[in-house]
């Protein structure tokens, strides 16, 4: 059994994720900064620890003992660029240096299809929360820690398909957050996927497979 830590544990992908690892008999602790959210992390199985990204959580303290780390929070679609510098970026690297003090080597991002190079425009709107993807790809990157960079298309509430195409650059599509979640699991499974970057949509192969063939 393992202990995975996810970051944003409210969010729609880290719910799922949360539910897969405690399926299996993983324990799962799920950072969040509202506790009226403890009830949905609990009823998936997880572990709800109250700790803010943006302000002054011990996430250090929040991360302790764990084997592996996600990182699956951002501001969200209706956040200004403010918020998307403090928790797209910094969330992420307030997270990479947790994990550091605590020697978590293990760490995934979930990113986003186009963060794989510095937007041309990153002054606001969507070129922010590429500039702050990108800033924190790079930042995990130099890290030093066994990285795994998963950047979806478009993401969905469809049902999985189990089927994905995965490539340092796949082109424009879709995914459902369920089949992101699947990669993640994955990829913690698979020592094979660390140090890689890539994008994920819907595809045609499965997802073990897939990943093998990085």
């Amino acid at each position: 059994m393992s202990t995975v830590v996810i970051a944003g544990g409210h969010g729609k992908i880290a719910l799922i994720l949360g539910r897969l690892l405690a399926e299996r008999g993983d324990a799962v602790r799920g950072l969040i900064r509202n506790p009226d959210q403890d009830e949905d992390l609990r009823a998936a199985g997880v572990k709800p620890v109250l700790c803010d990204l943006e302000g002054d959580g011990d996430v250090t303290a929040a991360i302790r003992e764990a084997d592996a780390v996600v990182f699956a929070a951002g501001a969200g679609p209706g956040s200004g660029d403010a918020r998307k510098e403090t928790m797209d970026k910094g969330g992420a690297v307030k997270l990479i240096e947790a994990a550091k003090a605590e020697g978590i080597s293990r760490y995934l991002i979930v990113s986003s299809m186009g963060a794989d190079k510095a937007p041309e425009d990153g002054a606001e709107g969507f070129g922010a929360y590429l500039r702050a993807k990108f800033e924190a790809d790079e930042a995990l990157r130099a890290s030093g820690l066994d990285y795994t960079v998963v950047r979806p298309g478009g993401l969905t509430d469809d049902e999985p398909t189990g089927l994905v195409r995965i490539a340092a650059g796949t082109g424009r599509g879709q995914i459902p957050r369920a089949d992101v979640a699947a990669v993640l699991l994955t990829c913690l499974d698979e020592p094979g996927t660390i140090g890689k970057s890539f994008d994920v949509i819907t595809g045609d192969t499965s997802i073990p497979e897939a990943l093998a063939a990085l």
